[in-house]
């Protein structure tokens, strides 16, 4: 009887530790702030067709042609975000992803462009080494890299599939997170969801599908997926919901192995999706570098009550990493709609609650099972005592009231940066009328990188 007393309030002490550890909040302090702005747009490449020279051309609700430069206004629901569609060029929007590099600059990537793979065609896949002027609150893109299938390594048809140099669109592939390797990088994507391998050109070299327990794991924009001829009979089966592909990609610190983080949990059935710790849990999944293959290791993401995605992961040692949360929320709650199902151009259809970096531990002992939640930083909530803000935030703070939150890694042992995907010209969080830009934020975080 002791033994089971015992055993039941040694379960009931580690179930509250586990839960006391998540909701720790630790400080973060504003260091410096950058701005990249909203309508930041790039030339093609010389040798792209001319169907790339624009972009958004079929951005309306019915994805009907519109060639006339800026006649498809941008919302952001209801609101008017003051940018309009189609654009001369190629918007440098959607940083989904960033990794710190020794030199001070870090590499990012622009993901599908329009938010779908319809409205994406004349969309180009780039990736981007940028270096962050904190002092001067500005961001310089030093090299640009456009990618390209010319050994026609995706299985399907490509929207370039004619053309003289196959470029990547964001038809083909929806890229969302980057590793820089020595002989390139590797991209996690959703359509799939795929992990796809790009040498220093930017040329496609691998796309390997994703399988967990040796099933595969398909989103219904997997290429492969194809819709029956007869009406009567069920529609092609999927396990992972539209966007719910990689947002995260981590890489293990002896750079042995990927680690995949699905954006969405998967649906075991047509009801339910997998748990841990009683909430929806994504899964983390891991690949072998050198044998490009599945080790059949995983563990479980476990969201935070009101926490509906997650918008990076990178590795802090060989067990330990970070990882935002998010819900879909914009804008603040002060300004938030009265009723979010009657969103009005004057207030935000639904206020931003949960936008946060977790430290997470994955270890041998807890793989298949869900990782330990340690504490996180509330990215609505940053002290800003010697005012760096160059926007948002109020007296003694900043904030980021960003639906989507994408870009994180660790700087040095006390700092990490942050940076939110504006998806142009569609999010307006910061303002109820304008564009979001792209925003990057230095923060002093020692005491949450310490945590044990």
């Amino acid at each position: 009887m002791k033994n089971a007393l015992f055993a039941s309030v040694a379960l009931c002490l580690l179930m509250t530790t586990g839960a006391l550890a998540e909701d720790k909040v630790f400080p973060a302090k504003l260091t410096a702030h950058a701005v990249l702005p909203a309508n930041t747009i790039i030339p093609a490449p010389a040798d792209a067709a001319e169907y790339l020279k624009t972009s958004g051309k079929f951005t309306t609700a019915d994805r009907k042609r519109t060639e006339t430069l800026g006649t498809v206004p941008g919302k952001d629901g209801v609101r008017l975000t003051g940018l309009s569609l189609p654009f001369d060029g190629q918007p440098m929007q959607g940083f989904s992803g960033i990794k710190a590099m020794p030199d001070g600059t870090f590499w990012s990537l622009s993901d599908n462009g329009f938010g779908a793979k319809l409205n994406s065609t004349d969309t180009m896949l780039m990736l981007h080494n940028i270096k962050i002027d904190w002092e001067n609150g500005k961001v310089e893109a030093l090299k640009t890299i456009f990618l390209t299938d010319p050994d026609k390594k995706a299985p399907f048809p490509t929207v370039m599939e004619g053309a003289t140099k196959r470029y990547l669109t964001g038809a083909d592939f929806d890229v969302e997170s980057i590793q820089p390797v020595a002989d390139g990088f590797w991209v996690g994507e959703e359509f799939g969801p795929y992990i796809l391998k790009f040498d220093l050109d930017g040329k496609l070299t691998d796309v390997i599908a994703t399988t967990v327990n040796d099933k595969p794991v398909l989103s219904p924009d997997n290429p492969t997926l194809t819709t029956q001829a007869d009406p009567t009979k069920p529609v092609p089966a999927f396990n992972v919901k539209r966007s719910g592909g990689y947002e995260g990609l981590a890489l293990s610190k002896d750079g042995s192995k990927l680690y995949g983080l699905l954006e969405g949990p998967l649906w075991v059935d047509a009801e339910s999706v997998e748990q841990a710790d009683g909430r929806p849990a994504l899964r983390i999944i891991e690949l072998d570098v050198a044998s490009k293959a599945w080790t059949g290791r995983s563990w479980l993401y476990p969201l935070a009550e009101g926490g509906e995605a997650i918008g990076d992961f990178n590795m802090l040692d060989e067990t330990t990493a970070l990882v935002i949360e998010r819900d879909n929320g914009a804008g603040t709650v002060d300004k938030a709609c009265a009723n979010p199902k009657e969103p009005k151009p004057d207030c935000f259809a639904v206020g931003s609650k949960v936008k946060r970096v977790y430290k997470i531990e994955m270890t041998d002992a807890n793989a298949g099972k869900a990782v330990r939640k340690m504490g996180y930083i509330d990215l609505l909530k940053i002290a800003d005592p010697d005012n760096k803000k160059r926007q948002g935030g109020g007296d003694g703070f900043y904030d980021m009231p960003f639906v989507t939150i994408e870009n994180v890694d660790r700087v040095d042992d006390t700092h990490i940066i942050v940076g939110n995907d504006n998806n142009l010209p569609f999010s307006a969080g910061r303002a109820l009328d304008k564009a979001d830009d792209n925003e990057f934020v230095l923060l002093e975080v020692g005491e949450f990188l310490n945590a044990k």
